[in-house]
């Protein structure tokens, strides 16, 4: 089993939008026994929230369904219990490396890696302060590189 986790500031907008598309196309591939998910927040503030309700109805216009996700913060366990930890944004990729156990580090990527293709920029924007495009902006970017990583992943087993 394969397990991923989705990070993101306060894991109410990016991260479950990378764990809910994920887990869909897990689905439609016939892929969810092998892969396990799972998201966080490097904060805090909404622990056992549910995602933020222009992202869930962004997601549910997709069908796609996040409405059993609860907010978390990541745990020092995350790093050891997980084989890929995926950072939204810079910021997230820089603080799970600061705090990350010997021998973790390797296992922190950026969620837009495999598409980013060398650019600067590999940040998922993060949509909670604008409107509703920037909420579709994020979930067509997450359904590309999800895409592009679950491709990978049929690699390794």
């Amino acid at each position: 089993m394969i397990r991923i986790l989705f990070v993101c500031t306060g894991n109410i907008c990016r991260s479950p939008t990378g764990e809910g598309v994920f887990r869909h196309l897990l689905a439609e591939a016939g892929l969810s026994d092998r892969i396990e998910t799972d998201s966080c927040g490097m904060g805090a503030w909404h622990v056992g929230e549910a995602p933020d309700p222009r992202t869930v109805k962004a997601a549910r216009a997709r069908g796609i369904d996040l409405s059993d996700l609860r907010a978390r913060k990541i745990r020092a366990a995350d790093f050891h219990d997980f084989d890929y930890l995926l950072a939204m944004d810079r910021g997230h990729y820089d603080e799970m490396v600061a705090q990350a156990p010997v021998g973790t580090e390797a296992k922190i990527r950026m969620f837009l890696e495999p598409v980013a293709k060398g650019s600067a920029n590999a940040d998922v924007p993060d949509p909670y302060y604008g409107g509703a495009d920037g909420f579709e902006l994020v979930l067509d970017l997450i359904d590309e590189a999800s895409r592009a990583w679950i491709d990978q992943l049929k690699q390794v087993r």
